[in-house]
């Protein structure tokens, strides 16, 4: 499940779960946040877990288990950032990047090219924004710290991938990459994720 495409991983999961439009890793492990209480957890997707429990849990889900005895949310929340960056081709593909990185503040643009994506991209990239709407809810931000700037600061390098080796324009993109996960959390309606599995 980790380092696949998410076509590989859909393929790997039919016939455990033929219903799911989802990959089960990822809302298994986004649920596992939640329940965790990661909405109540200073520094959530900042703050690294226990190497050796995220390498447990990893293998638990590798043998499709559903976690059941981690009491630490940084656990998932570390893996779910890692299954993102090791998808072996990134959740937005590199033909969009150089349009995500032009229209990084705006929220119209930012969307259509959301829109754009592949059917299986545009409905993973909604479901991790729909998730992290929650976190950037003003409410949580108070306990975890952790705002939509500082969200996208960690999520972001996870969905985009600069192709770029020249330092300079590496950082440059980066807060750019930054800003488009920024303004999907504070303007995608994500309304029509509801339900889905």
């Amino acid at each position: 499940m980790f380092g696949s495409t998410l076509e590989e991983v859909m393929a790997l999961q039919k016939g455990r779960f033929p219903h799911y439009k989802l990959p089960w890793v990822q809302t298994t492990l986004s649920d596992e946040v939640l329940r965790l209480q990661g909405t109540h957890t200073e520094g959530i997707f900042r703050v690294s877990a226990d190497v050796d429990e995220v390498t447990n849990l990893k293998q638990q889900l590798d043998r499709w288990e559903r976690p059941t005895e981690y009491t630490d949310a940084h656990t998932p929340a570390s893996l779910l950032k890692l299954w993102y960056r090791e998808l072996y081709e990134p959740l937005i593909p590199d033909s969009l990047y150089e349009d995500c990185i032009s229209c990084h503040d705006d929220a119209e643009q930012a969307t259509a090219i959301v829109d754009n994506l592949p059917h299986l991209n545009k409905m993973v990239l909604a479901y991790l924004i729909r998730f992290l709407q929650i976190f950037a809810r003003p409410e949580v931000v108070a306990v975890t710290k952790m705002d939509a700037s500082n969200l996208a600061m960690v999520m972001a390098p996870n969905c985009l991938r600069c192709y770029c080796q020249e330092p300079r324009i590496m950082y440059e993109n980066a807060r750019k990459e930054m800003a488009f996960i920024r303004t999907l959390i504070l303007n995608m309606d994500t309304a029509f994720m509801t339900g889905i599995l």
